[in-house]
């Protein structure tokens, strides 16, 4: 026996396609923002100590930053705060420190450690994009994006967007501090395994490690975060994003589009490349 199934209606079909688009375009949301915010609880088991983290981050953040720009206690703006790895260590040494952050979560945590460390620290959830909006009449001496931050920006145009709302923000003389991987002296084939390690915290066991996938000049990332509590049975989580492997060279010259000064590049004192530009004036 044959079975016919109703035809479609037009407009039924055209609800359907909307209704995929839109699916789509929350799917897309959910890798770019969302998976940080989920994250947020436990994106301190990334580090080995996160606390030594924050110390140690913090003290080659304010050499750089007197070696760049002067000696005086700025006022900052960690403009990719996420929860406060840079922030809190700043503001511990004196910095006037705001943040701000596209994930939610990601902020909601940074607030938390700042009171629980009695730290006056100013957060706000933005997009880098759009940070000078949010902030609009501050003025601060340096904005900075660390931790392989400004690789979420997909193309050079949503790059030169941030950094012109950086350049926004500066008083002149004042300076843009950026740090991130060179993509250039990586092997652009995978899978690639990237290990972070194993803690033992509250209990629990974590495993956790990303899986690299290159795609032309973007790079699909997964976080998996596998727990083991003692039982026969554990749990992997999974967290995704893309980011695009911008040159450094690249962002040298978008930075200098952007309007800044005294572009240049700074090895062998953090944990990745720093590019630092100054605002004229």
């Amino acid at each position: 026996m044959r079975y016919c199934w109703p035809t479609a209606r037009p407009e039924a079909t055209a609800r359907a396609g909307r209704r995929a688009h839109l699916a789509s375009r929350k799917r897309e949301r959910r890798r770019t923002i969302d998976p940080y915010s989920e994250l947020a609880p436990d994106f301190h088991l990334i580090y080995e100590s996160w606390e030594a983290g924050i110390e140690r981050q913090a003290d080659v953040l304010d050499r750089i930053i007197r070696a760049e720009w002067g000696s005086r206690t700025p006022r900052i703006l960690d403009a990719a705060c996420g929860i406060g790895t840079q922030a809190l260590g700043l503001a511990a040494l004196g910095y006037a420190v705001s943040g701000a952050d596209a994930a939610p979560g990601a902020v909601a945590r940074a607030g938390q450690e700042a009171t629980k460390r009695g730290l006056p620290i100013e957060l706000a959830v933005a997009d880098m994009r759009r940070v000078a909006e949010v902030y609009a009449g501050h003025r601060f001496d340096v904005v900075l994006a660390c931790d392989n931050s400004i690789p979420h920006l997909l193309s050079d145009g949503d790059i030169l967007q941030a950094l012109q709302q950086f350049h926004a923000l500066l008083r002149p003389g004042g300076g843009c501090l950026l740090s991130l991987r060179d993509y250039a002296e990586m092997q652009a084939a995978g899978p690639q395994i990237v290990p972070h390690g194993v803690r033992d915290e509250n209990g629990r066991r974590t495993v956790i490690y990303q899986v690299w996938d290159f795609a032309g000049p973007f790079c699909d990332v997964a976080l998996h975060l596998t727990e083991d509590s003692g039982g026969a049975e554990g749990r992997t989580r999974i967290f995704r994003w893309r980011v695009y492997r911008v040159p450094i060279a690249r962002l040298l010259q978008l930075l200098a589009q952007a309007g800044f000064t005294r572009v240049h590049r700074i090895d062998g004192k953090y944990f990745q490349p720093v590019i630092v530009g100054t605002r004229p004036g």
